[in-house]
């Protein structure tokens, strides 16, 4: 005897060996022995075998059609067997029976299952519905299909044109253009990236790179929503009549942040004026545009373009451009010249006339340290640089003593920094000399503000946000750098305290500082009772961390476009103006290892088998192949072109420092901490290599080859 019995959830058919009670042991017909309850067997049968049963019933089930069995069944729960003789009469065998279970267990569209053996047909409406359905996922799958053959063949289907970024940034995955597109790269053997950019889905790759960074951040796009800018305080002081405001800032900034000024006084003393532009004065807690700039919690710099925290109307309204009178927070030391001591300060909310925006572009060669000495050359605001000049290496002295305190060694500027400046899909990067005089006296002064106004918050009660940095462990150990409510040393930057407040059109927590020292000058000893965030204000440290994981993210997408773009000066140059081949040699330097610097661009690569060099030996390499895609370049090296020569271990510790901040930055560790040298580029964010750009006042002291990162 054979039994056709239901095990698992598939039906199977086997022959008898014995029976004991209610359990059959069968023998199925590839020799499997199963134990079967005699609750699970449908049919029992002596002929056909068990493999004819199952090979004739399966050929059957395929015959039978499911419409007139539908209507032959009837309207309540039935036993399949009830059904087999409406639907094959009286003559039907154990063939017929087992077609008829398979069909109907096979068409859970059609029939429900009750138990074994029972079923119940699908009420109408219900059945007409989920076949609109199987016909609508039908010709969905010949529409992929269509899809996967054109991708294949190199064709971009019309229906993917506009999509093909949304595809590979936040796709649905569950679509068809989506599932066609992923199995059509499969087949390919390539990335989904990659077949897009072959069938012309993507314009370049550095437009799949912006996507991708948009789609995490900027979701629902970069533009603003209407809101206007709010009206500046009635009584707001004008100091047009002793100020005479100028920035420096490089060309292509619009963000102007900040302006100084000299007022000579009796006794040898000068007026310094830090003029820092005040959007807070028209913006409130918790407004529109309070809402927009913590939601962005910074400018976005990248080469070739910026995504701005503020709406550009606020950008007008605050920034310190030119040619009228802005509104500012203003600080103000008064400076013995002769001793370049600060004698006192003194801090106003006001408007301030701004009479030039000077350009690092056209007064670096011109302002320099010689030129200073001499008191030569022709340039704008001659007079007030050279006041300001001595009081910034005073300035830089003082933290150079304060740094040794803390057991550091001077800061150390390295000499060349880039501009990145792009024109569509073309980049030029130039390089330009770091640690001119205007470099130094914009950190310096800077610095001082921040440093200065960080005193005036703790001295008036009122929580702002710090940048601090303590050794761990021993004085001598590795930097921590944090962002926290109460003011603490920042021991790389030589200051008892350092909060960032010189940068509120572009920094969210310059602008909650901004806020906080605002209260102070209004309120004085009152101020920690109105401003806007009190002490120990949970709110505040949600800023604090939201900021500095953003600006972290930040940071990291303009790293990463901007190591994009070498890759692309390279090709330019390996490409030449013609379009023919001109060059793939490139001289370099060896940082540590296998990790080499390209001497003409901000390039650090890793070369597998470089070999043993000694740190500063200049190399020739050869790049062999660059891929934007996935932004990486092979390169070998072709022979040395000179070792380096070290005449004292001083030298040679400065090099080492500088050295393993490229190691560092190379491998994407952790951001350092050189605000003495990011405040000399805060603002010049859209033409800038990294260690010129506003985010640039995250790096440390490390910048200048002196101590641990982050």
């Amino acid at each position: 005897m054979n039994v056709f019995f239901e095990e698992s959830g598939s039906f199977k058919a086997g022959s008898v060996l014995s029976r004991q009670g209610d359990a059959f042991q069968v023998e199925l017909p590839g020799g499997r022995r199963a134990k079967v309850r005699a609750k699970d067997v449908l049919i029992e049968f002596e002929k056909p075998s068990a493999a004819e049963l199952l090979e004739q019933a399966d050929a059957a089930a395929q015959e039978i059609d499911l419409d007139f069995l539908w209507e032959c069944a009837p309207a309540d729960e039935f036993a399949y067997t009830a059904l087999a003789s409406e639907y094959f009469g009286e003559t039907y065998g154990p063939v017929e029976r087992a077609a008829l279970v398979l069909r109907l267990h096979g068409s859970p569209v059609y029939f429900r299952r009750k138990g074994r053996g029972q079923y119940q047909r699908a009420p109408e409406e219900q059945l007409k519905m989920a076949l609109a359905s199987l016909e609508r996922k039908r010709q969905q799958a010949l529409v992929q299909a269509g899809y996967e053959e054109e991708l294949k063949a190199g064709g971009l289907p019309e229906a993917f044109k506009g999509k093909a970024l949304a595809l590979l940034t936040k796709p649905d995955k569950n679509s068809i253009e989506y599932k066609a597109l992923e199995a059509a790269a499969a087949a390919r053997g390539i990335s989904m990236p990659r077949l897009m950019l072959e069938c012309g889905g993507i314009a370049s790759p550095r437009a799949l790179h912006e996507a991708r960074f948009l789609a995490d951040f900027f979701p629902h796009g970069t533009g603003f929503p209407p809101v206007e800018v709010g009206t500046l305080p009635e009584d707001l002081p004008n100091a047009a009549e002793h100020v005479q405001a100028f920035s420096i800032d490089d060309v292509t900034t619009t963000e102007i942040d900040d302006a100084f000024s000299i007022e000579h006084l009796a006794d040898g003393r000068v007026r310094i004026g830090i003029h820092i532009a005040a959007p807070a004065l028209g913006i409130k807690r918790g407004d529109t545009a309070d809402t927009i700039a913590r939601t962005r919690l910074s400018t976005v710099y990248m080469p070739g373009d910026k995504i701005t925290m503020l709406p550009d109307d606020f950008v007008d309204a605050f920034t310190l451009k030119e040619g009228g009178l802005r509104p500012a927070l203003s600080l103000y030391c008064i400076v013995n010249r002769e001793t370049q001591e600060i004698v006192a300060t003194e801090t106003r909310a006001e408007r301030v006339f701004v009479k030039s925006n000077l350009r690092h572009n056209t007064l670096d060669e011109v302002v320099t340290e010689e030129t200073l000495a001499a008191g030569t050359g022709d340039y704008p605001h001659k007079d007030d640089i050279a006041v300001l000049w001595p009081f910034a290496q005073a300035l830089f002295e003082k933290r150079q003593q304060a740094r040794a305190g803390y057991g550091l060694r001077r800061e150390v500027q390295r000499n060349t920094d880039f501009n990145f400046y792009v024109d569509g899909e073309h980049v030029t990067i130039s390089p330009r000399r770091r640690g001119s005089p205007l470099d130094l006296i914009v950190a310096e002064l800077a610095i001082l503000a921040n440093s200065t106004w960080g005193a005036v918050l703790h001295d008036h009660g009122v929580p702002g946000i710090y940048r601090s940095q303590r050794a761990f462990g021993a004085p001598s150990g590795p930097k921590r750098t944090r962002m926290q409510t109460n003011a603490a040393p920042h021991e790389g930057l030589g200051v008892a305290q350092y909060a960032w407040s010189t940068s509120p059109l572009r920094r969210y927590v310059d602008l909650v500082n901004q806020w906080q020292l605002l209260a102070c000058v209004e309120h004085g000893v009152a101020a920690k009772l109105v401003a806007p965030f009190k002490p120990k204000d949970a709110d505040l440290f949600a800023v604090v961390q939201g900021f500095d994981e953003t600006y972290t993210a930040y940071a990291d997408h303009q790293r990463r476009m901007e190591y994009f773009w070498c890759l692309r000066w390279l090709q330019q140059q390996m490409r030449g103006e013609d379009g023919r081949e001109a060059r793939r040699e490139f001289p370099a330097t060896v940082v540590k290892d296998d990790l080499v610097r390209f001497e003409e661009v901000p390039l650090l690569i890793h070369v597998p088998a470089l070999g043993v060099h000694a740190r500063g030996t200049r190399v020739m390499m050869e790049v062999l192949s660059i891929d934007e895609l996935t932004i990486e370049a092979s390169v070998r090296m072709l022979r040395v072109l000179d070792a380096p020569v070290v005449t004292g271990g001083e030298q040679a510790e400065d090099e080492t420092g500088e050295d393993e901040e490229l190691i560092e930055a190379a491998d994407d560790s952790a951001q350092s901490e050189a605000e003495a040298v990011a405040e000399a580029g805060e603002g010049e964010g859209e033409g800038k290599a990294a260690s010129d750009a506003p985010d640039a006042a995250e790096q440390s002291s490390e910048q200048h080859a002196t101590e641990p990162r982050e």
